[in-house]
């Protein structure tokens, strides 16, 4: 097997054992028993073993649940396949995610890109949080079921997409229109930033059209995974 991670919480390791990723080994500490997953790892003859609490802690701390599973890392998907994936669909939602660096923030994004059915994630490569174990943790498996990729250049990649048919937004507070009034159909890229500093300039530049959420209090800002919440359960609203 490649390089391997760890995850943990039993709805992390459920959407894993019904996903693509190798699974080397389960293991459980011995106070906990979750039939579902061994027979899960049963059928996929998967190696099952069961440590006492305090050998069990010693390696992997008291922040599991008492179950963690040994499984290929995360791989990302090249843009131009997530681009060739979708191309003969009429609707395709894409997330680009820019500057985003809390690795909660991304997991519960992943958590309504999956319940929303948005049809993949774009990160840059640098400064910005990866694929890690908190975000697997996080996301409760949605992981498993949501197309990731990680590009060098975000500016580079709105090019890409834009020469490929997409309608490029831009969520910021400052955006020209709110965004109820933006229309949702056909293929779409929607750029959410992270808290505090938003979209970079450039990538504001190089949006089509910026869109703002309206705050009616005394904070200026939304959670970032609040914000994308949003604006996605907004695009399924307005393809009915």
């Amino acid at each position: 097997m490649s390089k391997t991670v760890n995850v943990f919480g039993k709805n992390a390791i459920r959407e894993v054992l019904k996903g693509s990723r190798k699974v080397e080994k389960i293991i459980f500490c011995d106070s906990i028993n979750d039939n579902e997953i061994i027979n899960l790892a049963k059928t996929k003859k998967i190696f099952v073993q069961s440590k006492n609490k305090k050998a069990f802690i010693s390696e992997y701390g008291d922040k599991t649940g008492g179950i963690v599973a040994v499984v290929e890392d995360y791989q990302y998907v090249e843009l131009h396949d997530l681009i060739n994936k979708n191309q003969d669909k009429e609707d395709v939602v894409f997330l680009i995610l820019d500057g985003l660096e809390d690795p909660h923030n991304l997991g519960a994004i992943l958590r309504s890109v999956d319940a929303t059915g948005c049809n993949g994630v774009i990160i840059p490569k640098n400064r910005s949080v990866k694929l890690n174990e908190t975000v697997v943790k996080v996301s409760t498996g949605a992981i498993e079921h949501v197309d990731v990729s990680m590009v060098t250049n975000l500016n580079q990649t709105i090019s890409e997409l834009k020469e490929s048919g997409y309608w490029v937004y831009g969520l910021e507070l400052t955006g020209s229109i709110d965004y109820k009034e933006a229309n949702y159909k056909g293929k779409i890229a929607i750029v959410v930033g992270s808290e505090g500093k938003g979209i970079s300039q450039l990538v504001q530049k190089n949006c089509d059209t910026l869109i703002k959420i309206p705050m009616y209090g005394k904070v200026n800002s939304l959670n970032a995974s609040v914000s994308a919440g949003i604006i996605l359960y907004e695009a399924i609203r307005h393809r009915g």
